[in-house]
């Protein structure tokens, strides 16, 4: 650490000590005799990737968007590399991490995802081919890494079902694309006296549909019917629960007006973030069926116009 310091005018170290909340990357707070800054080393990517975080985070901190800014050292760089991994330093943001935000809390994040969406609505981040960018030919090449890895005869049925859900898929050019977070998970979230003060971790940042964020806020299934208990749900019973669904939604269009596109086409991209998580947990099954693939055929058994209609009409 006192070497790493050395590149930067951040003053000298006192004390560094683990962030205890986040699973994939490794980060310290570090307190030197200037202040307070978060240290993170990538445990997993490639620097190209990290440079894409960078691009990204220097963009919106030029848009005033609340999230900590990346530092740079004495040469104005803005990563570094140690044992041969990337790293970089960031500002450390005051705030708390709420485990069970408010109603209030809740609309502040919807509208900060939907004022981030306006912001980087197409913003293409000079290394945007080497990261994850959630899309239909990613999603594919997953799988089939997955099942190669795995190698069972129910990884190749997972495939197949898989491969035939993606091409039923509408995802029309006319979607609007951009940089989404992907993650917002509450300990990426912070609070200040009860308000949104920022959004930290872009780690899963990538380019793909502004959709796919509004996407990882709406569930318009009953809270009941989740990854552990959807075994328990007769094929033809009725899991929606389209009521905080419709209030996302309306609290985003205060902040985003969705176009007509963009709300006939909610069906897909949403059915997309559904097989991306099939990917994240491409071992889960009982017997022939699982989690994702029962969703999806609720969705589907529900219909397009059905969904619409339940989330948008008057």
């Amino acid at each position: 650490m006192k070497d790493i310091l050395s590149h930067y005018t951040l003053g000298e170290l006192l004390a560094f000590e683990p962030v205890t909340t986040g699973t994939v990357q490794t980060n310290y707070f570090l307190q030197t005799t200037q202040g307070r800054f978060v240290f993170r080393y990538y445990q997993n990517r490639s620097l190209e990737s990290v440079l894409f975080e960078i691009e990204l985070i220097r963009y919106l901190t030029r848009c005033n968007y609340p999230c900590p800014a990346v530092l740079q050292d004495r040469n104005g760089e803005h990563a570094g590399i140690y044992n041969e991994k990337p790293y970089t330093i960031f500002e450390f943001a005051t705030g708390q991490h709420l485990e069970h935000p408010n109603e209030a809390q809740k609309r502040q994040l919807v509208q900060q995802v939907a004022e981030l969406n306006t912001i980087t609505r197409d913003y293409k981040p000079l290394h945007t081919p080497y990261r994850l960018n959630y899309n239909v030919e990613t999603c594919w090449e997953l799988a089939q890494e997955a099942t190669q890895r795995i190698n069972t005869a129910q990884a190749r049925e997972k495939l197949a079902w898989l491969e035939h859900t993606l091409a039923g898929l509408h995802l029309p050019p006319s979607l609007p694309r951009g940089v989404c977070h992907c993650d917002f998970h509450f300990s990426n979230l912070l609070f200040t006296d009860g308000k949104f003060s920022a959004l930290i971790d872009f780690d899963d940042a990538n380019y793909t549909f502004l959709l796919l964020d509004l996407a990882a806020l709406i569930n318009p299934f009953q809270a009941s019917f989740d990854w552990n208990t959807w075994p328990h749900f007769q094929e033809e019973e009725n899991v929606f629960d389209f009521n905080e669904t419709r209030a996302i939604l309306q609290e985003y269009a205060r902040h985003r007006p969705l176009s007509m596109d963009e709300k006939w086409h909610l069906f897909d991209v949403y059915k997309l973030s559904i097989l991306f998580d099939c990917i994240w947990y491409f071992e889960r099954w009982e017997g022939e069926d699982f989690y994702e693939r029962r969703k999806i055929a609720y969705l589907d058994r529900l219909g397009r116009d059905q969904f619409y209609a339940q989330i948008f009409a008057d």
